[in-house]
């Protein structure tokens, strides 16, 4: 029971730190302002709690039917880590070596955002907070929960979910507190934190190519003198 008990605190520690810094909500919380300009506060925190049940909607999909859609196009394990590994790395790189400037919303995105008030699916949800490094993220852990032995397919599921839950309240609770955040921390805080989440995210990417690889190596069907 305890060993249950301490996988389960595993994964969900394990899924926050792969989700945290790809979804890294201090990004949304500096393009916030410039999208939500049109928005009155109130509607602004609702359009906000919308985004991050949209969020953990679309990552549970995902999650969920992450087997399906290896099985549909025969994508093996190692394949989709390594090329979930990629996309997570070259997200880490964008964030780690940005520009300042570079994640600033154009004055004409300011201008046509104000036609359209609602913003909670997209930008913030898709392609903000739940892009597809997210997505690559939750299909590769859809992958390791069928293939660890510690925990029965459904809880290894529901622990994953309830990861990607607290990830979604995380980036409430960060973009709730968007502007006492952003005054507190300023531009200079944010893209310091913003670089210090890229480079984690790098980390992360490499570890999933590393796995990937050494799955590879050990498959039977890649390297017949495995053992």
């Amino acid at each position: 029971m305890e060993k249950i008990i301490f996988e389960m605190f595993a994964t969900v520690l394990a899924t926050i730190s792969a989700l945290l810094p790809i979804a890294n909500p201090l990004m949304t919380v500096a393009i916030l302002p410039g999208m939500a300009a049109h928005l009155s506060d109130a509607e602004r925190e609702a359009q906000v709690k919308r985004a991050c049940i949209y969020m953990a909607a679309i990552l549970v999909t995902f999650l969920l039917a992450g087997a399906l859609i290896m099985d549909f196009f025969n994508i093996s394990i190692p394949g989709l880590r390594i090329a979930g590994g990629l996309i997570v790395s070259y997200f880490g790189f964008d964030m780690l070596f940005a520009e300042p400037g570079d994640h600033e919303i154009a004055p004409d995105d300011k201008g046509s955002g104000k036609g359209k008030r609602d913003i909670s699916f997209t930008p913030l949800a898709m392609p903000s907070l739940s892009g597809p490094g997210s997505i690559a993220v939750v299909i590769s852990m859809s992958t390791g929960v069928h293939s660890q032995t510690a925990l029965p397919v459904w809880l290894g599921y529901l622990t994953v979910v309830c990861g990607i839950l607290l990830v979604a309240y995380i980036s409430w609770l960060t973009l709730r507190a968007s502007g006492k955040l952003y005054r507190f921390l300023g531009e200079d805080g944010i893209n310091a934190i913003s670089r210090i989440m890229g480079f984690l995210l790098i980390c992360i990417g490499v570890q999933f190519v590393i796995n990937g690889i050494g799955n590879l190596l050990h498959d039977p069907a890649f390297w017949p003198l495995a053992k």
